[in-house]
C-alpha cells in the first residue's frame, strides 16, 4: 500500500473524508479501499468481486458510489465501455494510464521525472495561451495491450 501524497495514512484520510460527508468508514469500505490501494492499476467491478467472494455486487456499487462522492475513488471510463476504479492520486501517487483500444484494459504508468517536468511546462504554457492556470495534468496513452496485439 502506498502512502498518500500528504504522507498520511491513506485509511486515516479516507476516514476523515467519509466523516466530513456524514458517512462511516465501514469494514466493507475499508476492505474495498485496501484492494484498490494494492491493485497497482484500475479495477473493474468484476475484478473487485473476485478479490473478495463475500462481497455482493450491489454493496460494491453502493460503496464505490459513496467513496467516489467523497473524493476517495475515481471512476475511469474505458474503450470497452466498462468503468474501472482506483483511489485518487492524493491517496496513491501521480501516474498516467495506458489504455488498450481493443479490450479496454487500463494500466498505470509512471513517467520519468524529466518527462513529467516537460509535461508540466507544456500544459502550463497551453493553459496560459487561453488564460488558464493549470493545476494538474493527466495523460492517457492509447494502444493495444500484449493480449490484443
Amino acid at each position: 500500500m502506498s502512502a498518500p501524497a500528504t504522507g498520511q495514512d491513506p485509511h486515516g484520510v479516507v476516514a476523515d473524508r467519509l466523516h466530513r460527508d456524514g458517512q462511516r468508514y465501514t469494514r466493507g469500505r475499508r476492505a474495498l479501499v485496501t484492494v484498490l490501494l494494492g491493485a497497482g492499476r484500475p479495477l473493474t467491478i468484476a475484478e473487485l468481486l473476485r478479490a473478495d467472494e463475500g462481497w455482493s455486487q450491489s454493496s460494491v456499487y453502493r460503496n464505490l458510489g459513496v467513496l467516489e462522492a467523497c473524493g476517495v475513488v475515481d471512476r475511469l471510463p474505458a474503450a470497452d465501455g466498462v468503468a474501472r476504479f482506483e483511489v485518487t492520486e492524493e491517496l496513491s501517487r501521480h501516474h498516467h494510464h495506458l489504455v488498450c483500444a481493443g479490450c479496454g484494459r487500463l494500466d498505470d504508468v509512471d513517467l520519468p521525472a524529466r518527462v513529467e517536468a516537460t509535461l508540466h511546462a507544456v500544459t502550463a504554457e497551453a493553459g496560459e495561451a487561453l488564460g488558464y492556470e493549470v493545476d494538474e495534468h493527466r495523460l492517457e496513452l492509447i494502444g493495444r495491450c500484449p493480449d490484443c496485439r
